[in-house]
Formats: C-alpha cells, structure tokens, sequence
C-alpha cells in the first residue's frame, strides 16, 4: 500500500503541471487581460470590470502609468496612447515578458506556495483565499452533513421498500430535487421567504447582520443560522438527489447478492444483515464519490449560491476573480483547489481499504 500511495503522490506533479498548462494556454488565448481593461478605462470605457488596483483608480494610474488588459501593446485598445504609458501598465501586470518566461516563472513561485499579489486588491492571494475560506466552509460542512444525513438514510429506505408507494412519491420528490439547478431554487426561495414578493422571513445578504459582534453568544448563534438557512437549503436541493439514487442503486445490488440471502436462511435479523453485511459493501461507491461531492459541494456548487446570497467566500472570489481576470487569483484558486481534489482522491482510495480489507490496489496495477 505504501507503494501504490507514493505512486499516486509523485502522479500529482503531471497532473498539476497539465491542468495549469492547459489553463494558461487558454488564459493567453482569451481576450480582455487586465492590460486591455485598463487601458479601456483610461481611454473612458465601460469594460465592465473592476476599475481599482490596490484602492487606486484608474484616473489615479493615468497619471503614474499603472494598469490595463491582456498583454498586447498592439491591440485596439493601445491606439491612440502614449507609448511608454503601454509599456508601464504592461510591466505593471507583468506582460512585458513573452508567456514562456511568465509561466516558468508562475512553476517556480507555485513550487513554495508563492502565488504572489491580487492585481485588483493589492492583497496576497493566500491571505485572500484565507480570508474567504470560512464562509465556503462553514456553508460546505452544513451542506455535506445535510446532506449525508438525508440522503443515505433515504436511500436505504428506498432500497428496502422497492417498488412501494413511499418509493414512488420519494422518487418523485428526488426527479424534481435534481431537475431544478440550485441557483433557481435559490432564487425561488428569495422570492418565497427573503422579501422578494412574499414573506420576508430571512435576511438577503451576508452571513451574520452588522451588529454581530454587539449580540451576546446565544444571538449570535441564531443569527448566524439565520443568515445561512436559505443559503444552505438551496445547496441540499443540488447535491442529495444524485446521492440519494446512488445509495439506493447501492443497496439494491447488495440485497440481491448470495451472501445476503445465506445471511437470511441463518435466522439473522432483517436490520442485522442490512447493517452488519450489506451497509459496508454497499457503502464502498458512496466513499468513492466521496472527494468529487466535497470538492462540488466546497467549491464548485457554492459560487452561484454565494454570488446570490452575497456570501463572501471562495466561490464570490472566485467569480470575481475571473470577471476581473485577475490571474494571480484565478491561478492560485486553480491550483490549491486541484491539488485538494488530488489529494481527496488518494484519501478516498486508502478509505477503500479501511472499510474492504480485500481491496487491493497495488495488485490491480500489475
């Protein structure tokens, strides 16, 4: 087993370096850089972005020679401009060397963790994403554990009363949970229940109120679940359709193997060979897609809920970052996020061979 983990440890450097490859190829690609949204700014157009470097507008920069779009002092937005003034806002962003020496030197500075400045907020984007992170944690940990605690016990339920009424209108109610995106069900829930036409019930933005820190331990508690309810609830809807049918799907194919059947005919209890034999084999997938769920539910699945709700976290950053095309953030968020994801999935594998001892990877490798 030891092996097979250094293995799988050493195939996270490729693996990394492909991702942030391809990613910075379609980066350079792409147009509307930091450089060309400055110099749209200066010459007084919308671009629809951030128009503020480290608390400095863009009226600011016009005057010291700081800031713009993508990385080409030939492109439409540079006409019309002072020369050395293209030449300062490229080098401001960095866009003054060709892309091959940026992208070794970005390898180089993400080998210690160095993703280096925010080119929006003039902060240092491990400080941004430490920053931001719990709020995306606090809103993934209630989602998961909600979640967990609701779909599997409904799974097995549903495994077990196959074919029944209750089986039916659950289905029924899982098909509706999954057609309808998390963001429109969040959307209907502000329209519901935060003011939007009906009840005004819980609070639109945030996740505490601005006098948080003036309410004693046990408001600050209620307030807290208060602002993160429909947030939450909104997430569940997206994430425990697939897990519930997965579960279900599970637990039937164990129930109709053999070994369950000689369980039976030995007079064991229908909740001992449910829990005692079929719950870990059948558990076995539900572990698998264990670390693709978490990344989802942390990372991808709550940038459209925090965005909505106004939550301050990752997933805003995130999106910000991209609208701003702010790359330090883009690549650093990219590349933490992957190598978490990597690391999950060794996790999940080893957490494989703690619930099937039979397991043997190493083995299937031969």
């Amino acid at each position: 087993m030891a092996a097979y983990i250094l293995r799988r440890l050493l195939l996270i450097i490729p693996t990394l370096l492909g991702i942030l490859t391809i990613n910075f190829i379609i980066v350079q690609a792409a147009p509307g850089g930091p450089v060309e949204q400055t110099i749209a700014q200066l010459q007084g157009l919308d671009v629809g972005a951030t128009a503020r470097v480290g608390g400095t507008s863009s009226g600011d920069i016009a005057s010291d020679g700081s800031q713009s779009n993508g990385g080409d002092s030939q492109s439409r937005g540079a006409r019309g401009l002072d020369p050395e003034l293209v030449r300062q806002i490229e080098e401001l962003y960095g866009f003054d060397k060709p892309a091959h020496e940026r992208y070794i030197e970005m390898l180089g500075s993400y080998l210690v963790f160095d993703f280096g400045k925010s080119l929006y907020s003039d902060k240092e984007v491990t400080d941004l994403i430490v920053e931001k992170l719990p709020v995306s944690i606090s809103l993934g940990l209630w989602t998961t554990l909600l979640t967990y605690l609701i779909s599997i016990p409904l799974g097995i339920r549903k495994a077990v009363r196959d074919g029944s009424s209750f089986d039916v209108w659950t289905s029924t109610a899982v098909i509706i949970g999954y057609a309808i995106p998390n963001f429109l069900f969040a959307i209907l829930l502000i329209v519901l229940f935060a003011g939007g036409t009906y009840w005004d019930w819980f609070p639109l933005r945030g996740l505490t109120s601005s006098n948080f820190d003036e309410l004693t331990l046990w408001g600050q508690i209620k307030d807290y679940f208060w602002h993160i309810s429909l947030p939450v609830l909104a997430s569940v809807i997206g994430s425990f359709a697939t897990l519930t049918m997965l579960t279900k799907n599970s637990f039937l194919d164990e129930i109709n193997k053999q070994y369950v059947l000689t369980a039976r005919s030995k007079g064991l209890t229908e909740n001992r060979v449910l829990y005692g034999h079929v719950f870990r084999n059948a558990m076995l997938l539900i572990i698998a897609g264990m670390p693709s769920a978490l990344i989802g539910i942390f990372f991808t699945g709550s940038m459209l809920i925090e965005v909505i709700f106004s939550l301050d976290g990752l997933g805003l950053l995130g999106y910000e970052s991209v609208i701003n095309r702010d790359y330090p953030v883009i690549f650093g968020t990219l590349y933490i996020f992957t190598l978490l994801g990597l690391i999950l999935k060794l996790i999940s594998d080893i957490t494989y061979v703690l619930v099937d001892p039979r397991i043997d990877f190493e083995s299937r490798e031969h």
